[in-house]
């Protein structure tokens, strides 16, 4: 019986340096066509670009060049990489920069432009599990509530930004696209579209905070507005917030209340889950008001809090306060009276 000869996959043709960018762009397209985030795109964007800047560097011209070990190359250049200020680039932007490339060779593998992926076998960098470097106290955080001067358009405005942040742990990207519809008055909730990973999600919102955001949507909002008004609560120049704008705004902010400490809009989310979590909040609610997928990712927060841990540790340690250090000394010197007694 004669053997039947399997066909051959055919060999994909060079593909030069600009010829690469132009499949960097049909990976992006491909992406969107299939809705992820305009984050992934964008990251992907930047990420991919960077490697391909590399290989110009090199005169890498083409996608066949590039094999594992030139890979592993560029991820030993991106560990001794140092920015303008000498610091160098974080496991976690190495891992991001790595995961992007993985997937567009694997997406350039499956559309033949590669015989084979040769991405697939490298290995990403261990992401350190960190903590958060600051937690606010509630005083901090009132001290830095106070900082916007409230008899102005913009710092009225800026004061409702950090109530919101403060009442209700939302993300930045998701502050900034808030809607006037979205908040719930009556039911004291706002929801909150396409979040991260493009979910919708309903959460409560404060008292206080509602407060502050009527008084701005009355007096300050109107000054800000543009021609057009498509309902987005908070604005500058007409339009919404850029995310980097806010964590400048909310940075500056933070710096003037003279707390001792910095941080940026995610320093708020850190907080108000780990103040909710003192207080006695149960881990999934937490993880449901963030917006977590993971329930490990919330799990952070129960290493940040250590009131409960404190609370062990006075109660039980000799050496926790004077007080119990004496009381464990009187305890000690009763027993061995007792003992010399006995003797």
């Amino acid at each position: 019986m004669a053997r039947v000869r399997r066909k051959s996959r055919p060999k994909p043709a060079p593909v030069p340096l600009g010829r690469m960018y132009t499949l960097c762009d049909e990976y992006l397209v491909w992406l969107s066509a299939r809705n992820f985030s305009e984050d992934t795109v964008r990251t992907s964007r930047a990420c991919i670009g960077y490697f391909l800047e590399w290989c110009r560097e090199r005169s890498i011209e083409d996608v066949a060049e590039v094999t594992r070990p030139v890979l592993e190359r560029y991820q030993r250049s991106l560990y001794h990489f140092r920015k303008k200020d000498g610091a160098p680039l974080t496991f976690r932007t190495q891992n991001s920069r790595l995961r992007s490339l993985k997937g567009w060779f694997r997406w350039l593998a499956r559309q033949n432009y590669l015989l084979h992926n040769p991405a697939s076998e490298l290995l990403l960098p261990r992401l350190e599990n960190r903590l958060p470097k600051y937690v606010l106290r509630v005083q901090e955080m009132e001290a830095i509530l106070r900082q916007p001067d409230v008899s102005t358009v913009e710092g009225l405005r800026d004061r409702a930004i950090l109530e919101v942040f403060y009442s209700t742990g939302m993300r930045r990207m998701e502050v900034a696209n808030l809607k006037v519809y979205d908040i719930d008055r009556e039911r004291g909730v706002a929801m909150i579209r396409m979040g991260k990973g493009k979910k919708d999600r309903f959460i409560p919102i404060g008292e206080r905070a509602v407060r502050w955001i009527d008084k701005y949507v009355a007096e300050a909002r109107p000054a800000l507005l543009m021609a057009s008004d498509d309902g987005t609560v908070f604005l500058e120049h007409g339009v919404a917030f850029e995310r980097l704008r806010l964590t400048t705004l909310v940075r500056g902010y933070i710096a003037k209340s003279k707390i001792g400490k910095t941080g940026g809009c995610h320093l708020f989310r850190h907080t108000v889950a780990t103040l909710m979590l003192e207080n006695g909040a149960d881990i999934r609610v937490i993880q449901e008001f963030l917006g977590h997928a993971k329930l490990s990712t919330t799990e952070l927060y129960t290493r940040v809090s250590i009131n409960l841990l404190k609370q062990v540790y006075l109660a039980t340690h000799p050496g926790a306060s004077e007080k119990r250090s004496a009381d464990a000394a009187e305890l000690l010197a009763s027993l061995e009276s007792e003992n010399d007694e006995e003797s």
